[in-house]
């Protein structure tokens, strides 16, 4: 299953990764203050993400 994972950081930020159902890491976010702040943004990204389109530059 694909799965945000929300983790602390090694200077005490909070990330989330995207993990594919292989393991594979897809993304990972920039470090937040607080761990709502880092699951809300991944809330969004999971959001934006449904409805995005592919374009090519």
């Amino acid at each position: 299953m694909n799965k945000f994972e929300v983790y602390r950081d090694r200077v005490g930020g909070f990330r989330w990764r995207l993990k594919a159902r292989n393991g594979e890491i897809v993304a990972i976010s920039e470090a937040y203050s607080s761990l709502g702040a880092a699951v809300l943004s991944a809330k969004k990204v999971k959001i934006w993400a449904s409805i995005a389109t592919i374009g090519l530059l």
